[in-house]
């Protein structure tokens, strides 16, 4: 039988059919952060439940963590500390794998979890965040769930699981000169909608795909929520296996051969069939930049703010109005050249080491424009003495940027350090909803390097413009 790779791995993890398109599915790793952990792990407790394998469930603190130097439990949420106490607690009383602050392997949950070998290829894997799906990048079927759910999946290793329908984008062609993960998945949203992808498990592949390192893949299935997919994922290949290699949660000597061996089937079949397939020229793509406040709103950076009056659709065109009247932008206006007040580099979705090194290019032997708060946090703190290593860490600050330590930051507003009231900022994160990274805070969603370009110059910027 014909099946794709998302079918390949559901089969192997399905317990039980329950007939009415649902399926008891088993779950390999389970991951918590302390913003949603300390809810599942204390409801367990609560429940006088246990969880079953505590060697398979990790938790690591990230979401409302101060990124200042010598941070402590203390943050600037409200209530912050408290989330970071009761959480350590129920870790240490459940005696699963904590990655606490001061730990060497702390980090944003979806950097940690590649980056030591937890997520692999085949495996199963959720989170109570939706951006769990970034772990597809590595092969893995991997989704975001609820503290329910958290707490079912941890005294279970089960969970219950509508089977989705199954999709194949296809990005061929190579990168062109600018061209980022990040712009070929704003570049997929922007042209099918933030729905586009509802009910959907994806498959990314293709040329474009086949020639992304690992942490390019990452970013690519990250935003797979962000076009309504269940999740996203790329088939692991020779490239997947040596990023594998030598983690220290990885397969090792007579076990790593075999997992290999596993790993290598993982791959949809030449005749498999998926419910809807999508084609994109990837040599037709230019760095992206979103103008609303969805993921959708996006066009190339050499584009133009659209016109609410060209849409047909008298809901769409509200839509776009309400969005422009948010980011205070008028029709018809150029993308590029649009004054910014601040940038920031972070995320789960681009702060690895690879896009600090790809920002820190750009940021080599510049700096930000007078006035611009730039702030760059890495993602994990093993991203972060990598860099250091390297010497970034001094790239950024020379250029003028704040070098933090790892965590969400301000990815996302959560009643603690935001970038200001109506501030219009060029960000390397995820989500550009209204509110997002602050009160009426203006967010334009773009690549790390575009991120870097456009706080050299103080506005939206085309990095091919800047002069090598």
């Amino acid at each position: 039988m014909n099946r794709t790779i998302i079918e390949k791995i559901w089969d192997t993890h399905c317990v039980a059919d329950l007939g009415d398109g649902s399926y008891l599915i088993y779950i390999d790793r389970i991951f918590l952060h302390e913003r949603t952990g300390s809810i599942a792990l204390k409801g367990l407790e609560e429940a006088g439940r246990v969880v079953r394998n505590p060697e398979h469930v990790f938790c690591t603190m990230d979401h409302i963590v101060d990124t200042f130097p010598g941070r402590t439990d203390r943050t600037t949420m409200p209530g912050g500390t408290e989330f970071i106490t009761t959480t350590r607690e129920a870790a240490l009383a459940a005696g699963i794998n904590l990655f606490d602050l001061g730990d060497d392997r702390q980090g944003i949950v979806h950097v940690v979890s590649p980056e030591q070998g937890i997520a692999l290829p085949g495996v199963t894997l959720v989170c109570p965040d939706s951006h769990t799906c970034t772990l597809g990048g590595l092969g893995a079927l991997a989704w975001g769930i609820g503290s329910t759910d958290g707490e079912h999946a941890l005294a279970t290793k089960t969970l219950v699981v509508k089977k989705p329908r199954t999709m194949r984008v296809s990005f061929d062609g190579a990168l062109p000169y600018g061209v980022t993960a990040k712009d070929l998945i704003l570049h997929l949203i922007g042209r099918h909608t933030a729905s586009g992808g509802v009910g959907f498990a994806i498959e990314f592949c293709g040329q474009t795909i086949r020639e992304l390192p690992v942490e390019a893949r990452l970013t690519l299935c990250n935003m797979a929520v962000e076009f309504g997919a269940w999740t996203g994922i790329v088939a692991p290949d020779d490239t997947t296996f040596e990023y594998v290699r030598g983690r220290p949660y990885a397969p090792a000597g007579d076990q790593w051969e075999l997992a290999v061996r596993h790993w290598q089937s993982l791959r949809s079949d030449p005749e498999a069939r998926f419910d809807r397939e999508i084609r994109i020229d990837s040599r037709d793509i230019v760095p992206q930049v979103t103008w609303g406040t969805s993921p959708q709103h996006e066009t190339g950076i050499d584009g133009r703010v659209p016109d609410p009056a060209d849409e047909p659709d008298a809901n769409k065109r509200q839509s776009v109005e309400r969005a422009l009247d948010y980011m205070a932008l008028e029709p018809g206006t150029p993308l590029e050249g649009i004054p910014i007040d601040a940038a920031f580099i972070g995320s789960c979705t681009n702060s690895r080491l690879s896009d600090l090194r790809s920002a820190a290019q750009v940021l080599e032997g510049r700096h930000v424009a007078p006035g611009i708060k730039a702030i760059c946090v890495p993602g994990s703190s093993r991203v972060k003495r990598a860099a250091e290593d390297e010497g970034l860490d001094r790239i950024f600050t020379r250029a003028g940027f704040e070098w933090r330590e790892s965590g969400c930051s301000m990815c996302f507003f959560a009643g603690g350090e935001s970038f200001g009231d109506r501030e219009r900022v060029v960000t390397s994160t995820n989500r550009n909803f209204e509110n997002r990274q602050g009160p009426r805070t203006r967010s334009h969603l773009a690549s790390p390097t575009t991120v870097a370009a456009s706080a050299v110059r103080g506005c939206l910027t085309d990095v091919r413009t800047l002069e090598n």
